[in-house]
């Protein structure tokens, strides 16, 4: 019998940084404005913000 283990499957693309961002309050109410039209974590709105920058590369 397979043995069973706790806690979050693996992933192959594991987010181990930790980034912490001081924010001005109008750059706060641009994110979350834009989480909340996404329906999307502030985390997933910087995560797209930072693809949204690599792809003007």
């Amino acid at each position: 019998m397979p043995e069973k283990h706790r806690g979050r499957p693996t992933t192959d693309n594991p987010k181990t940084m930790r980034v912490d961002v001081r924010l001005t309050e109008e750059e706060l109410k641009v994110l979350d404005e834009y989480c909340k039209q996404k329906g999307v974590s502030r985390p997933q709105g910087l995560r797209d913000g930072i693809k949204a920058l690599n792809a003007k590369k």
